[in-house]
């Protein structure tokens, strides 16, 4: 079981209500249709993962333009050494890259997954 900070799970929850075009569209469309559980906003040390696989040590992360300034650059470096630190795969997928890409971001993830 990994650990998580308490406080982050009433955030947790409003971020699960509160999804992205992007993460509604992964969710829906795909992630939740797998052979292997995903969750959404899930809880990991002092962060919050866009989506996580237990199963298969895996983390999805859909970026948003935030994520390519220098502070948030930063701070996902930091976040990513974390989660490698305790065994973790982390995926990142921009949000322009997403609709640009869907179909083969799909592919890569199902390759991640090592399902058949």
């Amino acid at each position: 079981m990994e650990y998580y900070e308490h406080k982050l799970i009433k955030r947790a929850q409003k971020l699960r209500k509160n999804m992205t075009e992007e993460e509604r569209k992964l969710w829906y469309s795909f992630l939740r249709s797998l052979p292997v559980k995903f969750v959404r906003q899930k809880a990991i040390g002092n962060y919050i993962v866009d989506f996580y696989c237990a199963s298969k040590k895996l983390v999805i992360e859909l970026d948003g333009s935030q994520h390519y300034e220098d502070e948030g650059k930063e701070y996902d470096r930091a976040r990513d050494a974390y989660l490698q630190s305790l065994g973790l795969t982390v995926l990142r997928y921009s949000n322009y890259d997403f609709h640009k890409m869907y179909k083969a971001i799909c592919e890569d993830i199902w390759n991640h997954l090592g399902l058949e």
